[in-house]
């Protein structure tokens, strides 16, 4: 069931948002060869208690951590460690929740570690764009499949795969809530979007194949032929004046 919001928790979750965003931007920053990331983890926890809120994934489904953190071919879901030292080349996904009052704003980035190679480079500048491509499409009377499509048509047009076992999702007082948001879709179809509806859009889009396997942890998601893949995420509010980004940082 959609859940629709009112525009005070769509104010919450604008806070949440803020607050996900400035978290997720501190660690980007800190991301370079010789960090390891816990230590990235560790920033973003600290910085969300700091500002009185909680870390949405700490302890959600049991995964043990503040953030997801995945690091080339890791497409979602990576677990920090200690022992895993960023190397140059590197791209890391960071993928961040906050939950403020009882409400959720979730994002995620990819980022650079050092000087990356020009095709991942490039694959990480489509998946952004491809994000807010979808963005365009969430509009009050549009459907849930003319933002896949758009997702889908951007990443596929440059020969990058879109992978389809992983969806964006609805927000609010539960971290995922219907509807489902595929990064895939036929345009008019799917359910129309209303004023007062908040999802993340999250495009995951790999160098190769858009197979993935789920490792022994059963949290750490892998491409299944050890190529790159990027994620980017925004949690959205649909309004009747068009799309509003919760998790910007202004």
């Amino acid at each position: 069931m959609v859940i629709l919001k009112t525009v005070p928790e769509i104010a919450k979750m604008r806070a949440a948002g803020r607050i996900s965003q400035r978290a997720l931007q501190l660690a980007g920053k800190a991301v370079e060869p010789g960090v390891s990331t816990y230590e990235l983890d560790t920033l973003i926890r600290q910085y969300i208690e700091k500002q009185g809120a909680t870390p949405s994934f700490l302890g959600y489904g049991g995964f043990p951590a503040s953030a997801c953190i995945s690091v080339n071919h890791v497409v979602i879901h990576g677990i920090p460690s200690k022992a895993q030292i960023l190397q140059n080349g590197d791209i890391v996904s960071i993928d961040v929740g906050a939950c403020l009052e009882g409400y959720h704003g979730d994002n995620a980035w990819t980022f650079a570690c050092g000087d990356v190679s020009k095709e991942a480079q490039a694959l990480m500048d489509a998946t952004r764009e491809a994000l807010f491509e979808g963005i365009a499409q969430a509009v009050a009377g549009n459907r849930i499949g003319d933002i896949g499509h758009a997702v889908q048509q951007y990443a596929e047009a440059r020969s990058y795969s879109v992978v389809r076992d992983f969806v964006g999702h609805g927000v609010g007082a539960k971290l995922h809530e219907d509807p489902s948001v595929p990064n895939y879709g036929i345009p008019g179809h799917g359910l129309r979007l209303r004023p007062g509806m908040v999802i993340a859009i999250e495009p995951m889009i790999n160098q190769g194949t858009p197979r993935v396997r789920v490792l022994k942890d059963k949290w750490t998601t892998v491409t299944a032929d050890g190529l790159l893949s990027a994620h980017f995420e925004h949690t959205i509010a649909i309004t009747s004046n068009g799309p509003v980004i919760l998790t910007s940082p202004d």
